[in-house]
């Protein structure tokens, strides 16, 4: 599967009001920009667009309208081919001059058209931001994007060099420890998962395997090369004999507004650590391919970021 993790590097032009936790408003802007670039016919909605097979807009956020399944795929609806990762900070207000800086990952064919997505950013940063400060929302300067320690785009020179990303697998269970061990599983951004149509407060091991499971998958059947070779109902029967050994999840609760539905949405998910005891060993090719592209709901949002650490 094509990936790609770019770092923009940006500077405030101005005071901004943000909340808490920043990814539902970076998306949303984002996606106003987005559709201001690259939409050909701005007064047809997309659903009725005869262009929305072909536009990028809609292949990013109309992805389940645009994307049709892979022929004999178990997943139905393919997952949003990006994942925002905004600045971690608590901090909700920022001085002009701050830097400010966050991820974007793309997944297959999205890589390629990273041009407008960096367009799109820039735009954004000249929408604003956040609540109003003063009558005006929080302006920004895109800088510089880069993936890893290579320049890819540059704002002072408005030049873009090449992109850089690479395929992505996962990997063999042989490289990692085998029998019982300690795993502790940690909640970078808030968890969002649902079991049985509701949504999780805790996460048994196989609640979290099956999560893993569909993720994968999904990403694999529409950006990969389709359906990996994988023991599903196996591995979901034996992640039932891992145990938990030490819980610390709490959650966490904020609202956000969106502009499509017009409405304040109360959002939520798991956060803090959970430790579990078990053969974990054929797990973590699962848990550090998660660990790169979000597990769960509003992925897009930069939610479900995991980091997975064998411990004693």
């Amino acid at each position: 599967m094509l990936y790609g993790k770019y770092q923009f590097l940006c500077r405030l032009t101005g005071e901004a009001m943000l909340p808490c936790y920043k990814g539902s408003t970076f998306r949303g802007v984002f996606g106003r920009a987005l559709k201001r670039v690259v939409c050909a016919l701005k007064r047809q909605e997309c659903d009725q667009c005869l262009l929305k097979k072909r536009c990028v807009y809609a292949m990013v956020f109309e992805t389940r309208d645009t994307l049709d399944p892979p022929e004999g795929s178990r997943i139905v609806a393919a997952p949003h081919p990006f994942v925002i990762e905004p600045p971690l900070t608590m901090k909700t207000r920022f001085s002009e001059g701050s830097s400010f800086d966050f991820r974007l990952l793309l997944f297959g064919e999205a890589n390629r058209n990273l041009p407008y997505f960096i367009y799109a950013f820039e735009q954004m940063g000249k929408i604003g931001i956040g609540k109003r400060i003063n009558g005006k929302r929080g302006h920004f300067s895109l800088e510089e994007v880069k993936a890893g320690d290579i320049p890819v785009y540059s704002g002072c020179e408005q030049t873009l060099k090449a992109q850089n990303f690479f395929l992505m697998s996962l990997k063999d269970t042989e490289e990692f420890p085998q029998g019982t061990s300690r795993l502790r599983l940690n909640m970078i951004t808030p968890l969002r998962l649902k079991f049985e149509n509701r949504l999780k407060a805790d996460l048994p091991f196989h609640v979290l395997a099956r999560a893993m499971l569909r993720r994968i998958s999904s990403l694999y059947n529409f950006y990969g090369d389709g359906e990996p070779s994988l023991d599903y109902r196996g591995l979901v029967k034996r992640a039932k004999e891992v145990k938990i050994v030490n819980d610390d999840l709490s959650w966490f609760d904020w609202r956000r507004y969106s502009f499509r539905q017009d409405r304040a949405m109360l959002m939520g998910g798991m956060v803090g650590s959970v430790t579990y005891e078990g053969d974990i060993g054929e797990y973590m090719p699962l848990i550090e391919f998660c660990s790169q592209v979000h597990l769960g709901k509003q992925t897009s949002f930069g939610l479900g970021k995991i980091e997975g650490e064998i411990v004693r």
